[in-house]
């Protein structure tokens, strides 16, 4: 029988239950950047034949917006380190920054303007800044 990557049933349904979209921080910028009058797409890809999605895309502006939770991501902060199966965790968390960083640089090579959020920052600043870099980018100025 294959050995579960949850140390308890709880935890497996505990960490099911994380939404990979659509979470509080990216619903609260969406909200602001909304009303702020920009439109954008939600949870797609950049560029097609790379296997991300940014939580927000502006495509005429060619912005790439990531809210990143602070445990899967490894946020300075916030992040713990995992008190069960600790070695697979260790590897999955590293993986989830490693491709964090190849993401960010595809896509600036590809001439993207990436920002990258904690989910644990003030979603009215990390609105302004988004919506400041796409009115700039679209104006020509960034």
């Amino acid at each position: 029988m294959h050995k579960s990557w949850a140390s308890s049933e709880a935890i497996r349904k505990s960490m099911q239950g994380n939404h990979g979209r659509d979470t509080k921080p990216e619903l609260a910028v969406r909200r602001l950047v909304h009303a702020a009058g920009l439109r954008y797409r939600v949870n797609a890809r950049p560029e097609k034949d790379l296997r991300r999605t940014a939580d927000l895309l502006f495509t005429r502006a060619r912005t790439a917006v990531f809210i990143d939770g602070c445990y899967w991501h490894g946020c300075p902060k916030h992040s713990t380190t995992p008190a069960t199966n600790k070695d697979y965790w260790e590897a999955k968390l590293l993986r989830n920054r490693s491709r964090d960083i190849e993401t960010t640089a595809v896509l600036e090579e590809r001439g993207w303007l990436v920002l990258r959020f904690w989910e644990h920052e003030n979603p009215v600043a990390v609105a302004d800044r988004v919506v400041g870099s796409v009115r700039s980018r679209r104006s020509g100025i960034g």
